[in-house]
């Protein structure tokens, strides 16, 4: 058993093992302070899923069997707890989203309905910039308008990590229809990709 594992499942013992008591030991056992010991042990509870499925890939275990045991696909196992290697560099990548993302996503949709043309192109990374500039970021903003009617609202961007990129899909409700604003951002915040699609490709 490794140091990562047994420390994982010593934590939720002691976690689990302060719930079991709280009725006897606490003084007004409140249910709340149940409440956040529970999403304590939740949370420990994951840690120790990670520490035994790296024991298990030290063992040999294939990501298909790890997979069953988990209720889930070989890939869906690899995204969770897969540590791919950058064939450039030979190191672990990172799987951890780009933390402003979301709020940057946010922004980036907020300065195209303001028409705000200048300014995103200002976030674009150099090749981007090279391939779209503030007229044709304009032409496509209005072909979109053409087609589905004023702009009303956005969603929640939803973020995921894609190797280099962190990639956010926000939803985008018109007057008659949907589209979907993809925009790709680099660790150092600036965009990679933008794609206004409909819902179906997105």
């Amino acid at each position: 058993m490794s140091d990562r594992l047994r420390d994982a499942a010593a934590a939720l013992h002691q976690q689990v093992g302060a719930i079991l008591a709280a009725p006897v030991l606490a003084s007004d056992n409140d249910v709340l302070l149940l409440l956040r010991s529970a999403t304590i042990a939740q949370t420990q509870a994951t840690t120790l899923v990670a520490a035994v499925v790296e024991s298990a890939r030290a063992e040999g275990r294939t990501w298909q069997e790890i997979g069953e045991v988990l209720g889930v696909s070989r890939q869906a196992a690899f995204q969770r707890f897969g540590r791919p290697i950058d064939p450039r560099t030979g190191e672990a990548m990172l799987m951890e989203p780009f933390a402003e993302a979301g709020e940057l996503a946010r922004t980036v949709i907020d300065e195209l309905v303001r028409a705000d043309w200048d300014d995103v192109v200002a976030r674009f990374d150099p090749s981007v910039r090279a391939r779209l500039g503030p007229d044709g970021l304009a032409a496509a903003w209005a072909q979109v308008i053409a087609t589905v009617g004023a702009f009303e609202s956005r969603g929640e961007p939803e973020v995921t990590r894609a190797a280099d990129l962190t990639v956010t899909n926000t939803t985008l409700a018109f007057e008659a229809g949907e589209f979907v604003a993809r925009i790709s951002f680099r660790d150092d915040g600036m965009i990679g990709g933008l794609f206004i699609l409909p819902p179906g490709t997105a």
